[in-house]
């Protein structure tokens, strides 16, 4: 079992990394867009100097690699080893096959379809516990010898480069350039938090010992009970807490007010829950 998951990691690592390459190939160099991070880099430099993209892409990679290696770990290397090698070789064979080329000469078009799927393909790749590599990698270890917060360096190193490449492009395009960043970093929150999001839901109610059966029977989830004394009237009592999906959550609303209509129910979205009936299996007792 273990050597399926990580045969399935390597996968979703080389399809976030040629879902980037196929953004950058079809989308960004033909329409002369602009961006942040490695790809961003290689821009500034192969418009001021004729440096090859994915020769430049290839070479900071492996100097990100071998500084992640250093002051991070070998753990960490080995995440990240298959997306440093495999980005710039993809990329590069991409710019070879003619039917990549354009997509569209919108430019409006093409920044909503790179973030798509750039912001999908980092996404997937760090869902596999992976990291693309390049620009990914300061953030990381000015974190672990500064403290420094990693989403602040990476947004600041991006603005930073966007603002390079206005050396070679007008400022309209440093405007798409933004909006492309912005897309595609609003699709990476989406990626990582897909399948993960749940409903937290709190119960006030005289009767939580029957709502408490009715979760724990009918929609076998589990229940947690909260001791708990009202206000007003200093009664005590007990909140029902308990984590349900989505639409589950319907189910939910309608138990508990046939038991109680009275009752009253808190909900909010959670970005994550792990444990038993959720990340682990569930396991039944008598």
């Amino acid at each position: 079992m273990k050597h399926w998951d990580n045969i399935k990691s390597i996968l979703w690592i080389l399809l976030g990394n040629t879902a980037y390459a196929l953004a950058v190939t079809m989308f960004i160099l033909p329409n002369g867009l602009i961006t942040g991070g490695t790809t961003g880099l290689a821009l500034f430099f192969y418009h001021q100097m004729g440096v090859p993209i994915q020769g430049f892409v290839t070479v900071f990679n492996v100097a990100m690699f071998l500084l992640g290696a250093v002051v991070l770990g070998k753990k960490f290397a080995l995440t990240t080893v298959i997306s440093t090698f495999y980005y710039p070789l993809v990329l590069s064979v991409f710019q070879k096959i003619p039917v990549l080329g354009a997509m569209t000469k919108d430019n409006l078009l093409a920044v909503i379809f790179a973030g798509l799927l750039i912001g999908g393909g980092i996404g997937v790749v760090i869902r596999a516990g992976a990291s693309t590599g390049g620009m990914d990698i300061p953030p990381l270890v000015l974190n672990k010898k500064l403290g420094l917060p990693v989403s602040v360096t990476m947004n600041g190193m991006d603005t930073a480069i966007l603002l390079l490449q206005m050396v070679f492009s007008d400022k309209e395009m440093v405007l798409y350039g933004i909006l492309l960043v912005l897309i595609y970093t609003t699709v990476l929150n989406k990626v990582l938090l897909l399948g993960q999001a749940r409903m937290q839901v709190k119960i006030v109610s005289e009767f939580y010992e029957e709502i408490n059966q009715a979760i724990a029977g009918e929609l076998d989830r589990g229940v947690t009970l909260f001791s708990s004394r009202t206000g007003h009237l200093k009664k005590d009592g007990y909140v029902v807490m308990s984590v349900v999906n989505h639409r589950e959550l319907a189910q939910l609303n309608r138990l508990v007010q046939n038991i109680d209509p009275q009752a009253f129910i808190v909900i909010h979205q959670v970005n994550e829950v792990r444990g038993r009936g959720f990340t682990l299996t569930k396991k039944y007792t008598s």
